[in-house]
């Protein structure tokens, strides 16, 4: 599912194409993949070189800068990368639900039938370029990494979050991650993803937006079975927003 592959000639270009239409659309939304967004709480990495967690190596070229962007977008808490099979190799998982970052790798070889051309003739032998691309998650987006390897996201501080909010969270089994800055349920793989709360203005913003998006998770098939196929705009979203809405107006109203 997760493979690499060598790209030479028109694949080369699609893929030359591909990554600078990706670093313009950053440019085009503001988001400039170089620059360490200091002062918010989308993003708790620090300013550093993205590195593979397995190997230690740091990324370079263009990497930096798609890694960089993944990181801001994304609001990963470090700078470590692992492919798939890598983070089975440690022990762990790419946690269901989560998309990869596609890095490539440049570099060049020469074929059996050019070396055995050069020797016959005396000439050099000519090196044909090539790319691969492979696909990292960020150690965030992984599960049962060890210890060194795994990015563990900052705490909350301490009394930001009401104890009968995190004892209803927790109670209902939700997967539910603090990060980024975002506020979503991802019905795939059923987990729900908020800002820290630190990120908020006022605090009861924070647990009205958790609530709300905890509810839209109790329409999962195992539990209420509600139908959450609609798209935005349509009346089935528009209906699975009241509900949510509804949902989440009770628990909330206790922290005013």
């Amino acid at each position: 599912m997760f493979k690499h592959r060598h790209e030479t000639g028109s694949g080369r270009a699609s893929l030359y194409d591909e990554i600078t239409t990706k670093i313009i659309s950053e440019l085009d939304a503001g988001r400039l993949p170089w620059v360490q967004p200091w002062g918010t709480a989308a993003v708790k990495a620090p300013l550093a070189m993205p590195r593979n967690a397995a190997t230690g190596r740091q990324y370079s070229g263009i990497n930096v800068l798609i890694l960089w962007g993944a990181v801001i977008s994304h609001g990963y808490s470090g700078q470590s990368w692992l492919t798939f099979r890598q983070a089975l190799a440690l022990g762990g998982n790419v946690r269901k639900g989560e998309h990869g970052t596609t890095v490539v790798y440049a570099d060049r070889f020469v074929p059996d039938d050019e070396k055995k051309r050069a020797r016959e003739t005396g000439e050099d032998a000519a090196a044909i370029p090539f790319l691969k691309r492979f696909t990292v998650f960020n150690s965030a987006q992984c599960a049962n990494l060890p210890e060194d390897v795994a990015i563990v996201a900052p705490p909350p501080p301490p009394g930001s979050i009401e104890p009968q909010v995190e004892a209803l969270i927790k109670a209902s089994g939700i997967d539910f991650r603090i990060g980024g800055d975002r506020a979503f349920y991802v019905p795939a793989g059923d987990y729900v993803q908020v800002p820290p709360p630190q990120a908020f203005f006022e605090p009861i913003n924070w647990h009205r937006t958790a609530l709300h998006e905890c509810s839209h998770a109790s329409g999962a098939p195992h539990r209420l079975n509600r139908d959450l196929s609609g798209s935005f705009g349509s009346k089935k979203y528009a209906f699975e927003e009241l509900v949510a809405l509804s949902g989440q107006s009770a628990p909330s109203a206790t922290l005013q």
